[in-house]
């Protein structure tokens, strides 16, 4: 049965308090529009749950999503934490309290820029194991995680003690090379609802791909993320056209990601969006070995340990300005109820007339006891103004930049139990009371005891209100632009009917509880940490652990270090230059020999940052290297670009070569291929040297390889397009300009066939390298528990128990600090240059019942200012975030010197506080 022809019963759950229609997610029978804000446990500690909680309530939002990081609660094979800040269920009973619904997204994959899109980096240990497929082992293993944390969920499903209204299943399928779609859903709705949820199961689409999302699978009900460009004038035109295709299924469209600005959520709501969930409206912070290695950068990227998207909260729970716009619609959302959710959308074209960037087709909603919502954007930096076009006469109103009007036609107050028809607004509706009176008549000027109805409105410039009486009189108000603190008040009479009109600027609109402002807006004023104290004291860490060795250079996951970092060292002999394959995250060398050692040299130093691209490195003099990767957290999307970009891809070293010979192997390629007009005898040319004016087709060139059958080889290719086609044998690869590298098994490569769109001026280049292992490695593990405890137990050195800043480094040296900070929540930030920080806190959270402190945690790692430092994304890279339940009085940091054209220095820590 196909998802176009599924029948209602097969979409809808057995749950009786919420069900999926047309209008969205039906809870109680009650028929609204839900605003979602994303708000996750894993990435604010513990004691600001409820405070985050009560902020995202106060915005006028209703319901939050949540994902469930399986990695994050699994924290190796078969080690499981649901307590203390991993307490979900604790989290959850929150949000319940609240009075916020919650749609929750166990995953298993929940990407989120998340550490391996939340999947355990042991699964990629496993033989024969693919991830997010319908295969058995990667399936039992996501059964053991859901036996975990679906009878969380199960108990707290809404109606029933708690307030989960919906459960995602996986997360963007539509991205990822999943082979049987339908398979993979279904297995995982089976697991779903053998524990007992009946809630509505979700999938969402990451790029439009409803059966890649779904796979089509029964019961599984489709979503969208949409992610515009908020200056997009198409906006409304796509999002109608999933509207469309929903509705043919007797479906809604539900939008569980999207951008966070409210212009353009206005514009999805106008579109007949039934949920609306801006992604990370409540930012976050990723403690620990969380962040992940994403594809934002270029293309890759470090995710920053600050985590924000620029949403109404900020990582430290501070106040943006987009609150307020949040508040609006959030009120205008209440106001108007299930009319919104009923209504339906149509194009707008000619509704209007402006001389700024604007939507191409603006959407109008049709509300079903009738009149209407048109929303009309100002999609650019210019204040401009809109005519809008009516037949009683056209109405020119101000339209300020980067603003989206929700303009009220023809509404009938009698829903409200006011006379009259709000025959147009171009300020937001967010309110409407009737009048108290003495004989229950609504609202006449006639009757002494009857208070007038009250409109209350909310603009930022100078709008216009247009009220009609029964009797078809009508009375145009023009109103001034309120400003913060001051209202502006008009008495509207037509004929015996009187009206109060109330507008409000923005930031003075109330939340559902009332109050403009939440509890958590307080800041104290920023504290210079350099005034504070004059020194940090050095510390000596503890020894690594005993040294095993290992013939070859295995993943850092494959000797337990699922976070964390890995040492490996080797004698050289008499090798000259080594090919490093798949090295990641960050990879510390050092290239010494016991001459320079005499010398008192410590050798040559090198930081990488490959992504798994193979490396060549000049090993010359050298008779020893050393080599450090630290994992900055594992892929959280699919992308063949780099090795270390594809999702479930391994972290430390992939294999180290000795490079014994180069061949250069440019020349005496033969053009084939049936879309350019070479003949036979085939030319012979060098690689790209083909010259025609069939541009953009496709073009072979192909030689044999002067392979020995016994070596392995790498075949390096230079000046790659984007990525072209390696046939091997017979067996074809992609090879990108990113990672322009194939490693060649013995025995392989001796037919080689390279294929791609033909484009003049092209010159590839080609190199053979022959390469023999360097074995013999003493690999020593550091996983992330033995790291924290090496930075929290070094002792204080009594002979540098004070050293006054700026403290200057050794490319390569590693240095334990202390240093006292003031109390409470902080932002440290920090001063210097070619110096890599790691920032220990000693106790992450209160004490236990015992006694016994929280455990040391990573607050997060800066790399400071280095010609050699990678692309950060995600949030601001330079800031660590001390939360002040977490704050004992002082922090440790891990300093790395980092080699380049300076001299690595710690130059100052700043700090500011943070709400609490």
């Amino acid at each position: 049965m196909t998802a176009t022809t599924q029948s209602r019963s097969t979409v809808q759950p057995r749950h009786a308090a919420v069900s999926v229609g047309p209008a969205g997610i039906v809870l109680d029978g009650r028929e609204e529009v839900l605003l979602c804000a994303s708000l996750f446990y894993f990435r604010i500690p513990r004691e600001q749950w409820a405070s985050r909680l009560e902020q995202v309530r106060s915005s006028g939002y209703q319901a939050i999503d949540v994902y469930l990081p399986w990695n994050f609660h699994e924290l190796a094979p078969g080690e499981w934490d649901f307590t203390g800040r991993r307490d979900v269920g604790a989290f959850l009973d929150l949000a319940h309290e609240a009075g916020l619904v919650v749609v929750a997204r166990p995953g298993p994959y929940i990407c989120s820029e998340w550490d391996g899109g939340a999947l355990p980096a042991w699964l990629g240990t496993v033989d024969g194991l693919r991830i997010r497929q319908d295969e058995p082992r990667f399936l039992a293993a996501v059964a053991a995680w859901f036996d975990r944390a679906l009878p969380i969920l199960a108990a707290r499903q809404y109606g029933r003690g708690g307030s989960v209204v919906a459960v995602q299943l996986e997360n963007e399928l539509d991205f990822f090379d999943t082979t049987d779609r339908r398979g993979y859903q279904s297995a995982l709705r089976d697991l779903v609802r053998g524990h007992g949820i009946e809630l509505p199961l979700i999938a969402c689409a990451g790029q439009g791909d409803l059966h890649g999302a779904t796979g089509d699978a029964e019961g599984v009900v489709p979503a969208c993320n949409f992610y515009p460009d908020d200056s997009s004038p198409h906006v409304e035109q796509e999002v109608r056209r999933y509207r469309a295709l929903l509705a043919e299924r007797d479906l809604p469209l539900l939008v569980t990601e999207t951008n966070r600005v409210h212009a353009t959520l206005r514009r999805l709501l106008a579109s007949g969006v039934g949920l609306i969930a801006p992604y990370l409206q409540a930012s976050g912070y990723n403690m620990g070995f969380t962040p992940s290695v994403g594809n934002w950068g270029d293309p890759a990227g470090l995710m920053s340990h600050d985590y924000d998207f620029a949403g109404f909260l900020s990582p430290v729970g501070e106040e943006r300005p987009e609150l307020h716009q949040a508040r609006v619609l959030g009120a205008l959302v209440r106001t108007f109820g299930s009319e919104l959710a009923r209504a339906l959308p149509e194009a707008a074209d000619d509704a209007y007339l402006t001389a700024v960037a604007t939507s191409a087709s603006p959407s109008r909603l049709r509300l079903p006891d009738g009149g209407s919502l048109l929303a009309v954007p100002n999609l650019g930096d210019d204040d401009g103004e809109v005519r809008l076009v009516r037949d009683a006469g056209d109405v020119r109103v101000p339209l300020p930049a980067r603003t989206c009007l929700l303009v009220a036609e023809d509404v009938p107050l009698a829903r409200w139990g006011v006379p009259g028809t709000l025959e147009l607004a171009t300020a937001d509706l967010v309110g409407v009371a009737a009048g108290v009176l003495g004989d229950g008549a609504a609202g006449h000027a006639e009757d002494d005891a009857a208070a007038p109805a009250r409109l209350t409105l909310a603009a930022v410039d100078r709008s216009v209100v247009v009220l009609r009486d029964d009797r078809g009189e009508r009375r145009v108000v023009e109103l001034d632009a309120p400003v913060p603190g001051r209202a502006v008040e008009a008495s509207v009479s037509v004929g015996t009917t009187t009206w109060a009109i109330v507008v409000h600027h923005p930031a003075d609109v109330p939340g559902p509880g009332g109050s403009s402002t939440s509890a958590a807006t307080g800041r104290t004023e920023p504290v210079d940490l350099a005034a504070s104290i004059d020194a940090v004291r050095v510390c000596a860490p503890g020894p690594l652990s005993a040294e095993r060795r290992h013939e070859g250079t295995p993943w850092s996951e494959e000797v337990g270090v699922w976070r964390g970092r890995t040492h490996y060292a080797a004698d050289l002999g008499d090798v000259t230059q080594l090919l490093v394959e798949g090295a990641g995250d960050i990879v510390d060398v050092a290239l010494t020999s016991a001459e320079a050692e005499d010398e008192g040299s410590d050798g040559r130093h090198l930081t990488l940052t490959p992504y798994g691209a193979s490396v060549l490195l000049d090993a010359s003099g050298a008779d020893r290297v050393a080599l450090t990767a630290e994992t900055w957290g594992h892929a959280n999307f699919d992308d063949a670009r780099l090795p270390n970009l594809a999702l479930g891809s391994l972290r430390g070293l992939g294999a180290v070569w000795s490079v014994t010979r180069t061949t250069d192997v440019g020349a005496l390629w033969t053009v084939v291929g049936d879309q350019q007009w070479n003949g036979e005898p085939a030319p012979t040319r060098g690689l790209g040297g083909w010259s025609s004016t069939r541009v953009g087709r496709p073009i072979t060139y192909r030689r044999e390889l002067p392979v020995d059958g016994e070596h392995h080889h790498a075949l390096l290719l230079g000046g790659v397009p984007g990525s072209v086609e390696v046939t091997l044998d017979g067996e074809s690869h992609t090879v990108t300009a990113q990672n322009p590298w194939l490693h060649l098994a013995p025995g392989r490569g001796r037919e080689v066939a390279i294929t791609l769109p033909h484009q003049p001026g092209t010159a590839l280049s080609a190199q053979l390298l022959r390469l023999d292992p360097v074995r013999g490695w003493d690999v020593r593990p550091e996983p992330d528990v033995a790291y924290l405890a090496r930075v929290a137990d070094a002792v204080v050195e009594r002979t540098l128990a004070a050293v006054t800043l700026p403290l200057v480094l050794a490319p390569g040296e590693e240095l334990v600090v202390e240093l006292d900070v003031p109390a409470g929540g902080l932002s440290l930030r920090f001063d210097g240059a070619q110096v890599r920080i790691a920032v220990v806190t000693e106790s992450a959270g209160p004490a236990d019942p015992d006694g016994r402190p929280g455990r040391p945690e990573l607050l997060g790692r800066v790399w400071l200012e280095d010609p050699g430092r990678p692309v950060f994304t995600g949030g601001d890279p330079g800031r660590v975030w001390l939360p002040g339940a977490w704050n004992t009085g002082r922090v440790r940091l891990l300093l790395h010197g980092t080699p380049g054209p300076g001299t690595p220095m710690l130059a100052g820590v700043r700090v500011e506080s943070t709400p609490e």
